[in-house]
């Protein structure tokens, strides 16, 4: 069995690595033009689910690379008002399993780690322009340089703009959320740390605003200097995995603060789709203004050339197909709003599980299409249930962006927060439904 996956992002690498320990022919086609391509450096947090799908494809001493390559667990989930009044806060408890535990990694390291092993199977400068499907069965991907690639099944990994997703379902379309986002970076100082309280900095800290504005902060602390040595004091690692891998040259190695603050589209100028970096900053600055002064030092440090703006935008779920030998993965089939912050281990998830059923192929456990079909249905099921659990979080027709009933959702929404932070049992409760949320189910 030959597999072409097109696109080299989280989702599409995860499988190739599945699909080589398997031992079946795998090929990736990126269209950046180079391994240090599409290299962003924000934080991107990997849940139990999410860790547990790349455990089951990397080979092991890969995996332990990505875990020596994270950034130090966060200890607390909190949530303040914009004056930095903390309004309830959950332990976050380390469980002893490593892959059933929450991580931050950087997105640029973790695609580095992920290319780590795949040098001779990713081939970049590939942009996809289509496909043919032929009566046997087999799949000619096209690309932009003239080349093809002929295989026996095709995986659509390439993100919310996939050109296969639009030649192969062109009815599944995306929406606006209605929600716009700006994020950024300030260096991690001792002067930038004294602006976050003890569990804002040991932790993930949301602030939910008046007027639907809403503000997530993470601290990514490294435990490794630019030599590769392990720094003292933040925790153990493996000095000697981090020293021998490629992808650190490529990394973003030093300690920050990241922040993404986002409001209902209509909140923001007109012309704000135009503005670039510093202009993006003041603008975050301008509508906060009210905010906390140590909010508010925070954006002022940061640094402007880091600083970047996202239209959020979500699928809308499609009725089951027909499979076939071309088949989809990740934000290629369910692209949904970073409100859960699900999007990256749902694509990990969509990997594994394709992973296995392709391995089962293989073995003759299961005809090929009867399995692929079998992967899309589960696939659909609760890659559409996190698309309407993300959307929850971040859609610009809730009430709460509503100028006077907005400010009741939120007095209401405090109200039941500060509630639950002071009755143990229902902290208990709601710590634990928030867990099984993030476990996921075994594949």
């Amino acid at each position: 069995m030959r597999v072409i996956v097109i696109g080299a992002g989280t989702g599409g690498l995860c499988l190739a690595h599945g699909l080589r320990r398997a031992g079946i022919d795998v090929s990736v086609h990126e269209r950046d033009r180079t391994r240090t391509g599409g290299l962003q450096g924000y934080r991107v947090g990997i849940s139990p689910s999410g860790s547990r799908a790349l455990s089951r494809c990397l080979p092991p001493e890969l995996y332990r690379t990505f875990l020596a390559t994270c950034a130090r667990a966060p200890r607390h989930f909190s949530t303040y008002t914009e004056k930095f009044r903390e309004v309830l806060t959950m332990d976050l408890v380390e469980r002893p399993a490593p892959e059933d535990n929450e991580r931050s990694v950087s997105r640029m390291t973790l695609r580095q780690v992920l290319l780590t092993g795949l040098e001779d199977v990713t081939h970049f400068d590939r942009e996809c322009t289509g496909y043919d499907q032929h009566p046997d069965g087999t799949v000619t991907a096209h690309f932009a340089d003239g080349t093809t690639v002929d295989g026996d099944v095709l995986v659509a990994a390439d993100g919310s703009n996939s050109v296969v997703r639009r030649q192969y379902l062109p009815h599944a379309r995306l929406e606006d959320a209605g929600i716009l986002a700006v994020g950024g970076k300030v260096a991690l100082t001792p002067e930038t740390r004294a602006l976050l309280p003890d569990r804002a900095f040991h932790g993930i800290s949301t602030v939910f605003a008046p007027g639907g504005q809403f503000l997530i902060l993470h601290v990514m602390e490294f435990p490794w200097g630019r030599d590769g040595t392990v720094k003292t004091g933040i925790g153990g690692t493996d000095a000697a995995l981090i020293a021998a891998w490629p992808g650190l040259l490529f990394d973003n190695t030093r300690d920050y603060i990241m922040w993404g603050f986002s409001a209902a589209a209509d909140k923001f100028p007109a012309d704000f789709g135009d503005r670039r970096g510093p202009a993006l900053l003041d603008q975050v600055r301008a509508m906060t203004g009210t905010w906390h002064p140590d909010l508010r030092r925070l954006f002022a440090r940061t640094e402007a050339d880091t600083v970047f703006r996202v239209n959020i935008r979500t699928s809308v779920p499609v009725a089951p197909w027909r499979p076939s030998t071309v088949t989809l993965l990740g934000d290629a089939i369910h692209t949904m709003t970073p409100g859960r912050g699900i999007g990256a281990n749902t694509a990990l998830r969509d990997a594994a599980l394709l992973t296995r059923t392709l391995t089962a192929v293989r073995d003759g456990r299961a005809d090929l299409l009867t399995a692929i079909g079998e992967y899309e249905t589960r696939m659909r099921e609760y890659g559409y249930e996190a698309v309407a659990a993300s959307k929850k979080q971040m859609n610009g027709a809730d009430p709460i962006h509503r100028p006077v009933l907005g400010r009741a959702v939120l007095a209401g929404m405090r109200t039941g927060m500060r509630l639950v932070n002071h009755v143990p049992a229902l902290k208990r409760k709601m710590a634990a439904a928030e867990q099984s949320f993030r476990l996921g189910d075994d594949e």
